[in-house]
């Protein structure tokens, strides 16, 4: 009987797993360059998180603070615990013109943090298709946009940011980025599939919950008649 209702123990799990996944990916449809979770199963039932980097749809805003990446590539964000890395170029300016993300992080430049001084940014910022940044005629600095030999390493690290767990050496330059401006990439989530998906697990996480739930009346059963025969 232990066997039997170990099979539907490890089900629901994989299933409730599977359900919190396409529940992060729902949560995250509007977030700009997020990229999906699915979520996959080894020999002994570890799950394994794998993230989908296709293409998100790009989404122009006129916001001059605005990047999307079309193509391979990653915003590389200096924060307090290192240097980490996104696809969302929702971007402002601190109180002392540095370009900063959402979280008040530092982008970075070819050259370090990248710092625009000046008030009109909508009529004095250009930046072309390689990320290079002007500034009233004058050259800012280039974003500096990397990418990895396997992007298997990047780890979702909270606050739409990525880090890169294999060697520092991995990180080379997004040759094949074509920035542009004024426009953000949107998620790669298609809400509809992923509700179909939910709605998918949802029925299996029943389905092996209604099995425990008989194996259990079993044994209740099993333990009732057996104190009656005594």
């Amino acid at each position: 009987m232990l066997l039997e209702m170990t099979r539907p123990v490890q089900g629901g799990l994989r299933q409730e797993r599977k359900l919190e996944t396409v529940s992060n990916n729902l949560a995250n449809a509007d977030t700009a360059g997020f990229k999906k979770d699915t979520v996959s199963f080894d020999k002994v039932f570890k799950a394994q998180l794998n993230k989908d980097f296709s293409q998100g749809v790009i989404q122009t805003t006129g916001n001059p603070l605005d990047f999307a990446i079309s193509g391979e590539g990653f915003f590389k964000i200096e924060t307090p615990e290192g240097i980490k890395y996104t696809r969302n170029g929702n971007f402002s300016l601190d109180s002392n013109g540095v370009l900063v993300d959402q979280n008040g992080n530092p982008v970075m430049g070819q050259g370090g943090a990248i710092a625009i001084n000046g008030e009109d940014v909508e009529l004095g910022l250009s930046v072309n298709q390689s990320g290079e940044i002007q500034f009233s005629g004058e050259i800012v600095d280039t974003l500096d946009i990397v990418t990895f030999k396997d992007l298997k390493n990047l780890e979702r690290d909270g606050q739409n940011l990525l880090s890169y767990k294999g060697k520092t050496t991995d990180e080379v330059r997004a040759d094949l980025a074509v920035l542009q401006h004024k426009a953000l990439e949107k998620s790669n989530i298609k809400v509809v599939d992923e509700m179909v998906r939910m709605i998918d697990y949802n029925r299996m996480f029943e389905t092996f919950t209604k099995s425990m739930m008989t194996f259990d009346e079993i044994d209740s059963k099993a333990i009732s008649d057996v104190g009656k025969l005594r």
